[in-house]
């Protein structure tokens, strides 16, 4: 599949300050591609550069094999769309998708055919006269990428799009993105800080952390098989712990907890994090299986949440807190605050990284 997207090491610095750091990757045609991040790690620069709003200090950014290094925003064959939306509260449904056709000077009845088009495919056909008052959260969302589609550019950006939506809008959304992005099959290019975003709808994941990419790669690699300290806490939830490697096969926590372990980072020599993920932990497991670190967990909390209970538990006594989940089924169902419960981990979901700084 060809790339539509390729960039070479890329680097933007305000001054001293370099917010991105020498990023390279490219993007198949037709595919999710979702950069997540914390706030301040630089992908809302690297958006603006690849939309034409910022000159990189230095690298190539090409799209579809063409160099976009001094093209301007409306001759790239990109649009965006921002958590804001910036829909024209003047201007009805139909209006404001076919504003970009308007600018284009294209033939009447091509707007009207095309924005008619367009609105169907985003599930509002018929809409064409309503106000934009007159919509709901989704529906101003799917306006407004409608209105971007509709000029039919090779790559859609969007700006963390779902951040100003409620909870259930925004995990009904993340659903409708990704069927959409399927049925049109636009190239889209995703900025989140959010997690379960990038995880839900992406093909390719980048996780960006202090201008540079840590790690690009199917969700299910990147949940399953982090490559750095950083991957590892930011994507998915996890217990952390700050530990000293003992030998090549186990460390021991600062509340001197030992876990038989694997190091993802072979050159481990001292101090290292330790990383458990809350549904690994396996509560009443049988005994002396190979592998597994058996201990205590003493239960200080229940988190009810239907399918994603957890619990809050302390280790072996100490006042070192983790979370489990809880798997939701009866055999659990009797476990109560204060009550001391059997656990274990398999080493293998003990994984063991440099620290970052």
């Amino acid at each position: 599949m060809n790339n539509v997207l390729e960039i070479k090491n890329l680097k933007k610095a305000f001054g001293d300050f370099k917010a991105v750091d020498g990023v390279s990757f490219n993007v198949e045609d037709g595919k999710f591609f979702s950069i997540l991040g914390p706030s301040g790690c630089g992908k809302t620069t690297l958006l603006r550069m690849i939309a034409g709003f910022l000159k990189p200090t230095s690298g190539n950014l090409l799209i579809n094999g063409k160099d976009m290094l001094g093209v301007s925003p409306n001759e790239r064959p990109v649009n965006l769309v921002f958590q804001n939306l910036a829909l024209f509260p003047m201007m009805d449904v139909g209006e404001n998708v076919a504003f970009g056709l308007k600018r284009k000077n294209i033939p009447k009845n091509e707007i009207k055919e095309r924005v008619s088009s367009m609105l169907q495919r985003v599930q509002l056909s018929g809409y064409e006269r309503k106000k934009i008052s007159q919509l709901s959260g989704g529906q101003k969302q799917r306006v407004a990428i409608a209105r971007s589609l509709v000029l039919e550019p090779a790559i859609l950006l969007l700006d963390e799009p779902l951040g100003a939506l409620d909870l259930k809008l925004r995990e009904q959304m993340k659903i409708e993105l990704k069927k959409l992005q399927n049925e049109i099959g636009t190239t889209f290019i995703y900025i989140t800080h959010d997690q379960s975003e990038a995880l839900v709808m992406s093909d390719r994941v980048a996780v960006m952390n202090a201008g540079q990419f840590e790690q690009i790669d199917t969700p299910v690699n990147l949940y399953a098989n982090p490559k750095t300290s950083f991957v590892a806490g930011f994507v998915g939830e996890t217990n952390k712990f700050e530990a000293k490697k003992e030998d090549n096969t186990s460390v021991s926590t600062k509340d001197n907890i030992s876990f038989k372990s694997i190091f993802i980072d072979k050159d481990i020599t001292d101090n290292c994090h330790l990383f458990v993920r809350p549904e690994a932990i396996a509560l009443m497991p049988k005994d002396d299986i190979e592998g597994m670190n058996y201990f205590n967990l003493k239960v200080k909390t229940i988190l009810f949440d239907g399918s994603n209970t957890k619990i809050l538990a302390t280790i072996n006594d100490g006042s070192r807190e983790i979370s489990v989940s809880l798997p939701q089924n009866r055999e659990f169902a009797h476990i109560k605050e204060g009550e001391i419960v059997k656990a274990a981990v398999h080493k293998n979901d003990c994984k063991c990284y440099k620290i970052q700084l």
